[in-house]
């Protein structure tokens, strides 16, 4: 296994942006499962992977596949009382930093829960004011 994958499972639900950020190429794209837009950019990819990692809990990778640069990490977790599993589809660069990250998720729900609780801490996060730039 790729060892940015091997360490990206020991960091993600941690919720620390700042490891989170060192798995990140500076020019990362992150789409997440609440919206069409995607992230560009280490610094808001890693906050808001941070925030992602203080409203899950009880998270953790069930199966992981791929190789090279591809790969995809099955997970489940809770938002709130709400269960919820998803994929983390990853791409990594030259360098083995991550340069796409999508996460696919289910049930809708959930997924709602997850827009709500991410809206709240994001708004209450004023980094995300020159944030909303990396946004597309």
């Amino acid at each position: 296994m790729h060892p940015t994958i091997e360490r990206m499972q020991e960091v993600v639900a941690k919720g620390d942006e700042s490891l989170i950020h060192e798995l990140l190429a500076e020019d990362v794209r992150f789409s997440p499962p609440t919206y069409y837009s995607t992230w560009t950019g280490r610094e808001p990819v890693a906050a808001v992977l941070g925030h992602v990692g203080q409203v899950f809990s009880d998270f953790r990778y069930r199966r992981v596949m791929g190789e090279g640069k591809d790969w995809a990490l099955e997970f489940q977790c809770k938002v709130g009382d709400l269960d919820a599993v998803g994929v983390d589809l990853i791409t990594l660069n030259d360098d083995g930093l991550i340069q796409e990250f999508e996460v696919v998720m289910r049930p809708y729900k959930t997924i709602g829960a997850l827009r709500e609780a991410m809206m709240a801490r994001v708004m209450t996060d004023p980094r995300f004011l020159e944030y909303k730039n990396a946004l597309s």
